[in-house]
């Protein structure tokens, strides 16, 4: 489960912490697969909600539950390909396509002979979870592997359904697509040669926070530079825009024309950049409270719409790791493929869990109880605190990335964001920074963490340190 604000009322979480203030909640994929437990990518049977969940009725239940709260329910879902166990949809027509490859397998027949029932059994699909179970919204999964050379992409077709429900249900539905080709056509309105989608995955926002974060420089990551990214990260959402990429060995990207911040969701986790990992380490866990507070505040006073990994609000003690429940056979080939991919990172397979192992499963489960003990007391108070201030000033909420005017200074670990009237400052470096602020001598502080104040005309920030006047 992720969390994210998607417009409307500001709810969320309750507990021994209060409040949280999320507008919405997404789900990872509730189709039924095979095996015991899984993260739900692998679902063969697309209008079947799994058992073990509580089957149609107990989604309906949940959904009610969190409307009553007033949270809006994004559910992802799958249209790039099926899982490899119980998979029979091809015994029933063209389903698959032998002209494309996914990196999990068969891709689905979009464009090839057959294709139009294909398409429509995708759509009603969408259409039954936005309609019938009342969702708010979809989250499609990975649709650069979405192979589709139609005249009209099948996104575009679901975009498309997606608007005339929402005039046919009168509420707003979001359609929030996964890509990571930092292309804006799967925003922008088929007018303009577009998609339609009203979100997109912004992926490069999360690499250079966790290069600065962390410092870490392996696979896709060396793609990115650490501190002089964030600052550009904060004046658009996407750092390549067709330059050259050393990971891709090509050109990438384009530039963002055409969007403002509402159109590109960021974090600074999320199930794959966690879970994907060797052991599953969140943020929290690769580098010091100070640090993840000052990514948070830069996260949610962005011009874009924050997500949040389900338990990173409170710094969870707990990984969230790679699981499955295949049958022994596959289940033996997942296992080994996993260990001997983290192996070409250097890594000893027998210190990689065994994605089969029940213990995997269970340790990736949260510990709701530890949300009162003080250090994740305190980091929970913290991101209420920032979520509350966006709410508060809509300034600071998603807008025009364009109007963000950020400085720093070369070499520096510091910068300064002018944004709707405010100044938001931050510093990872390990000297104390002193930032020329005129004309702010009479501003207050809205959140500060670290050692963060306001002196006259300078910004005075010691290392870890953020604020926002």
């Amino acid at each position: 489960m992720q969390l994210l604000e998607c417009g409307g009322p500001p709810v969320g979480q309750t507990g021994s912490a209060g409040v949280l203030g999320v507008t919405a909640i997404e789900l990872m994929p509730v189709g039924e697969f095979a095996g015991r437990w899984g993260w739900g990518y692998d679902g063969v049977d697309l209008y079947a909600v799994r058992a073990a969940y509580g089957g149609p009725d107990g989604l309906r239940r949940f959904v009610d539950a969190c409307h009553e709260r007033q949270l809006a329910v994004i559910l992802d879902v799958v249209y790039n390909h099926l899982g490899p166990s119980g998979n029979h949809l091809a015994k029933f027509g063209p389903y698959f396509t032998d002209a494309y490859r996914t990196p999990w397998g068969a891709a689905m027949n979009f464009d090839g002979r057959g294709s139009d029932g294909v398409r429509d059994f995708v759509i009603d699909n969408a259409r039954r979870w936005l309609r019938d179970f009342h969702l708010d919204g979809l989250r499609l999964d990975a649709v650069h592997a979405i192979h589709d050379e139609s005249a009209r992409h099948i996104v575009e077709e679901l975009a498309e359904m997606s608007g005339c429900l929402e005039v046919e249900l009168r509420r707003r539905l979001w359609l929030i697509l996964e890509t990571d080709r930092n292309d804006p056509r799967g925003v922008w309105l088929p007018t303009r040669g577009g998609w339609g989608a009203t979100a997109q995955w912004a992926d490069d926002f999360h690499h250079v926070l966790h290069v600065a974060l962390t410092g870490e420089r392996s696979g896709y990551y060396g793609d990115f530079h650490g501190w002089p990214d964030v600052v550009r990260a904060l004046g658009s959402p996407y750092l390549y825009t067709g330059q050259h990429s050393t990971y891709r060995d090509r050109r990438h990207g384009r530039e963002p024309a055409g969007t403002t911040g509402e159109h590109f969701v960021v974090c600074l986790q999320n199930h794959d950049q966690v879970g994907n990992r060797a052991r599953g380490e969140r943020l929290s866990q690769l580098t010091t409270p100070p640090r993840l507070r000052v990514a948070a505040l830069l996260q949610l006073t962005s011009p874009y719409v924050p997500l949040l990994f389900a338990g990173e609000e409170w710094a969870a003690s707990t990984p969230f790791l790679y699981f499955s429940g295949h049958e022994p056979g596959l289940g033996r080939r997942v296992t080994e493929g996993r260990r001997a991919e983290f192996a070409g990172f250097g890594w000893d397979p027998a210190d990689v869990p065994d994605p089969q192992a029940e213990a995997t499963f269970t340790a990736s489960r949260l510990r709701w109880e530890e949300r009162s003990d003080p250090p994740h007391a305190a980091m929970i108070d913290w991101y209420r605190a920032l979520i509350r201030l966006r709410r508060d000033h809509p300034e600071l909420g998603c807008g025009d990335f364009r109007d963000s005017r950020v400085l720093t200074e070369a070499g520096s670990g510091w910068l300064m964001v002018e944004r709707g009237g405010h100044l938001i400052a931050a510093n990872l470096g390990q000297q104390r920074a002193a930032i020329p602020a005129p004309d702010r001598a009479t501003a207050q502080p809205l959140a500060t963490t670290g050692e963060a104040t306001l002196e006259g005309d300078t910004l005075l920030l010691g290392p870890d340190s953020a604020g926002v006047w």
